[in-house]
């Protein structure tokens, strides 16, 4: 699959991205794009599963971390979450959890934004 395909479903003021093929230079302002249609209608609790992305390049990332700082000003925040293996594996060496909170399951990132209503990391 060399496209990006995005589905979102809202839960309780949390949005849930569904991601599904491979986050590149060549897909990434799709999901920059998809953060700044968030953004601007106030939707900043954002959980993005990453169940069915199978690599995700340093244009991808990068949206990522570009993305946060401006969500967080909002009192908002990016959950990662089902992460595969070799994707995380990239995460580490990177260390972006020093940025991003990855979590094994959508449902706990989900659970996440429910326990600390009043958490912001910045």
């Amino acid at each position: 699959m060399d496209k990006l395909i995005i589905d979102e479903e809202f839960i309780d003021n949390v949005v849930v991205l569904k991601l599904r093929g491979i986050i590149d230079s060549g897909t990434a302002q799709y999901l920059e794009d998809k953060f700044n249609d968030l953004v601007a209608s106030s939707n900043v609790r954002i959980v993005a599963d990453l169940g069915e992305v199978n690599y995700i390049s340093s244009a991808g990332w990068g949206i990522f971390v570009g993305e946060i700082k401006g969500i967080r000003q909002r009192n908002g925040d990016i959950k990662l979450a089902a992460m595969h293996p070799d994707v995380r594996e990239v995460f580490d060496l990177l260390e972006f959890n020093t940025l991003l909170k990855p979590y094994n399951t959508k449902e706990e990132a989900f659970t996440a934004f429910k326990t600390h209503q009043n958490s912001k990391t910045t």
